[in-house]
């Protein structure tokens, strides 16, 4: 369904022993490393793909119909063949495999896919992730070993959807939180202890094959200095480190330092209001904001400026002429030609009102926060007064359609999945843009590869001439790995992942002890 993604720039920075293939003593102790440490910042609030576990496709636990491969491709999983569309695109036919097994020892078949997608559809379930299948309105079982889905119209982008980890039917039927995690991957839940660890083993009976990582521990440790510290102490294996905290391991013995491209961006969201709401204001902002300064000196030059929502991880998609560029006279132009004028404070005013809004960002998160400070910076030096706020995502929530936000999010499998939902009206801060709208519904709509890349660089054209957003950049993660595997395989990152999901990890059930 579309190109190759452009090859990912791995940065690696290995100590002579590691360069040698040299290995050192595994957090877990053993002697084989059969056994990994991972920490990961960020700790799962639930294990049910219902529920939003392993959103993205990679959860360890689960396996979908179809997975994504590191070009960002879907390719058969639990499923014998591709997904196969209908001539009117309005239903997918999809053949499964018959050499399944869940971790409880019961078969997988074509009820447990019924069963799976049907907690999705029924509002009674509660699920959480029926959002994310917009145009999905049904599915059935046509035989022993093939499910159909139909759809209120076609939906290009829909075969991505489909790594949604499948549930044993017999699981399903009372409420979603009960439900317990048995799935068909290639690791089962030995134990979670909430706040500290989550403990995998191998699935021995895994169809792909069992791994030969046999253990896998993910402690959970929010805090980046913390990380960094145990990381160094020989607590584990690997994990994720802002850049700054993450090159101090380039020289270490048996480490190496990776840095992913992503489809992660970062955008100042503006909601509709006398001021976030204003053309001129949305435009001039656009202009004033160093996004090349932010990524030099606030990312250490580990991301990409970006200036529209369709980051260049999906090259095929990317409308070059759609920019903005960082021209702080033509943002000042723009707002007094709009009648805002400067006060004798420097914030301009129009008919009373102050050119003044609160920017809110997930406190603790040090690189939107940095983000948010230097955004606001640049605002005021065009004069627009930016009121930051460190709130936690159940303060900001409320809030989306009122006060500005540094959001973050993305997906380098398919435009359709990181833009319709944001800027398609309706959309959480109340951006509305006919001329977006149609060029969005063309591409998820129509199937030909070609028409879609020509309505996603319409939609940025529409997008660039009436923005709704200020799009900043996409950021690129950075991790620590211990040099004691084979099987690392370079990879673009989603904004989702972590130990149990993407990142240098997303494929570690096909890693070998060196």
């Amino acid at each position: 369904m579309r190109s190759l993604l452009p090859p990912l720039v791995l940065v690696a920075s290995l100590a002579a022993a590691g360069c040698t293939g040299t290995t050192t003593p595994s957090a877990e102790g053993t002697s084989d490393n059969s056994a990994l440490v991972l920490a990961d910042p960020i700790e799962p609030t639930t294990v049910n793909p219902l529920l939003g576990y392993g959103r993205e496709g990679v959860s360890k636990l689960y396996d979908g119909l179809v997975e994504h491969r590191a070009d960002g491709s879907v390719r058969p999983q639990l499923a014998a063949d591709p997904p196969a569309p209908a001539p009117d695109g309005l239903s997918w036919t999809v053949r499964l495999r018959d050499d399944v097994r869940f971790t409880d020892g019961t078969s997988f078949g074509p009820e447990d896919v019924v069963a799976t997608y049907r907690a999705l559809l029924d509002p009674a379930s509660g699920s959480t992730e029926r959002a994310a299948y917009p145009e999905l309105t049904g599915v059935e079982q046509l035989d022993v070993r093939t499910v159909r889905f139909t759809l209120s119209r076609p939906w290009a982008a829909f075969p991505h959807t489909l790594v949604l980890g499948i549930l044993p039917s017999e699981a399903l039927g009372g409420p979603l939180p009960d439900v317990r995690p048995v799935g068909t991957g290639p690791y089962k839940l030995v134990e979670w202890r909430k706040g500290d660890r989550m403990v995998l083993e191998a699935n021995t009976d895994y169809f792909g094959g069992e791994p030969k990582i046999r253990k896998l521990t993910v402690v959970f440790v929010p805090d980046d200095n913390t990380r960094a510290q145990r990381m160094q102490a020989g607590e584990f294996d690997g994990t994720e480190l802002p850049p700054r905290l993450a090159a101090s391991f380039g020289t270490a013995n048996g480490m190496r330092v990776i840095t992913h491209r992503t489809a992660d961006l970062r955008a100042v969201t503006l909601p509709g209001g006398p001021v976030t709401g204003d053309s001129a204001i949305r435009m001039a902002l656009n202009h004033a904001v160093n996004r090349k300064g932010m990524v030099d000196n606030l990312l250490g030059g580990k991301g990409a400026v970006a200036t529209t929502p369709v980051p260049d991880a999906l090259p095929e998609f990317v409308e070059t002429g759609a920019r903005f560029d960082h021209d702080k006279a033509l943002a000042e132009l723009l707002l007094d030609q709009a009648g805002w004028v400067r006060g004798a404070d420097g914030v301009r005013a129009r008919d009373g009102v102050a050119a003044r809004f609160t920017l809110m960002y997930p406190i603790g998160d040090v690189v939107r926060a940095d983000l948010a400070t230097a955004f606001a910076a640049d605002a005021k030096a065009v004069g627009v007064d930016v009121q930051l706020a460190g709130l936690g995502w159940d303060a900001v929530t409320p809030r989306l359609g009122a006060d500005a936000l540094l959001h973050g999010g993305g997906t380098p499998f398919d435009p359709d999945l990181m833009t319709y939902e944001e800027l398609h009206t309706p959309n959480p801060w109340g951006y509305s843009n006919p001329q977006v709208d149609a060029a969005l519904d063309i591409g998820r709509t129509v199937l030909d590869p070609a028409q879609r890349a020509a309505a996603y660089k319409q939609f940025q054209r529409a997008y660039a001439a009436a923005p709704g957003m200020v799009v900043l950049a996409s950021v690129q993660h950075t991790y620590v790995v211990r040099e004691n595997w084979n099987g690392y395989q370079e990879v673009v990152d989603p904004h989702a992942r972590g130990a149990l999901s993407w990142g240098p990890w997303w494929n570690l059930e096909k890693w070998t002890p060196r």
